[in-house]
């Protein structure tokens, strides 16, 4: 299977701390690489990890508050300078239009990219998951977040397969190019026997990222975070924290663990943590109170890769 992984290029919250970027999450999906809230200090984290601008085939912003987007013109100008003659979109809250511009023209350089603005506008009261944009083997979706501020969490769907059964492709004498053409065209005929690829193969889920950050309790996670193979979720604060991550819109690690169980989800990066904690070891202890799952927690430069496919 090609390469499927999560690049954690900062995982602070607010404040950075010395061993914390803010925030910066690198998607890496078979031939696309998709560049989630690029904080302050992106671009040096995308070198020390390996990144060359030209990886980055899109990019996805949550919000606008500033550990979410201030990377964005060293990343985009790094992307010119570098001549990406693609079009990259660049999909965020609809509401925040004029800072994708203010950030975009931040500072003077040699504008080469061909940038293609994709604003969501959400309904307030919109609970389910609204298709953005169809690259053809996977989608790209949104749900609306709770946060400050008008926020959108992503989701990363591969779309159903199927997967063959030898067996019965043995039995029905199926082998070689007809396999393919049975894939391809899903019948095909045998022996003067019609054979359709329902009868030689079984459904198979597509795997899902989902992204779950800066928000307090709310349906749009739990639509986003529904069955996913990996799910990166902010884990601001601890549970003695709970009523200040309530007030300021933020979810604790107990409360991330929860929603991962809730969600079906399979493994859970924990990420965004506050720099009030100087040892996170706490916060992975309460998720996994709540989540009999896979926990882990998100350092800089982490790679953390996407489970392989549930069965089918």
């Amino acid at each position: 299977m090609s390469s499927r992984e999560l690049v954690v290029l900062g995982s602070a919250s607010q404040v950075p701390t010395r061993t914390r970027n803010h925030n910066g999450y690198f998607l890496r999906w078979d031939d696309a690489g998709v560049l989630f809230d690029p904080g302050e200090g992106t671009q040096r984290q995308m070198l020390l990890a390996g990144l060359p601008a030209s990886a980055v085939t899109r990019i996805c912003i949550t919000h606008f508050h500033g550990d979410h987007c201030l990377g964005l013109p060293g990343v985009l100008q790094r992307m010119s300078l570098d001549h990406v003659s693609r079009p990259v979109p660049v999909s965020f809250p609809a509401s925040g239009e004029a800072y994708v511009e203010r950030l975009r023209r931040a500072s003077i350089f040699t504008d080469h990219l061909d940038l293609r603005m994709q604003p969501v506008a959400l309904r307030p009261h919109t609970k389910t998951l609204v298709t953005v944009d169809d690259a053809g083997t996977w989608r790209l979706r949104a749900a609306r977040l709770r946060h400050s501020v008008d926020t959108i969490g992503w989701r990363v769907e591969e779309h159903p397969g199927r997967t063959m059964l030898p067996g019965r492709l043995a039995a029905a004498n199926i082998t070689g190019p007809d396999i393919g053409k049975l894939q391809r065209q899903g019948a095909i005929t045998i022996g003067g026997r019609r054979v359709t690829l329902e009868d030689m193969s079984v459904a198979r889920p597509g795997q899902v990222v989902a992204f779950v950050m800066d928000t307090s309790w709310c349906d749009g996670a739990l639509a986003l975070a529904d069955g996913a193979d990996l799910l990166v979720c902010e884990a601001t604060f601890s549970s003695c924290e709970s009523q200040l991550a309530a007030a300021y819109g933020h979810l604790t690690a107990a409360q991330a663990g929860r929603l991962a169980a809730q969600a079906g989800a399979r493994r859970l990066l924990l990420t965004h943590f506050s720099q009030r904690y100087a040892d996170v070891g706490r916060l992975a202890e309460e998720a996994a109170a709540q989540f009999s799952g896979e926990v882990v927690v998100a350092a800089d430069l982490k790679r953390v890769p996407v489970p392989r496919r549930r069965p089918a």
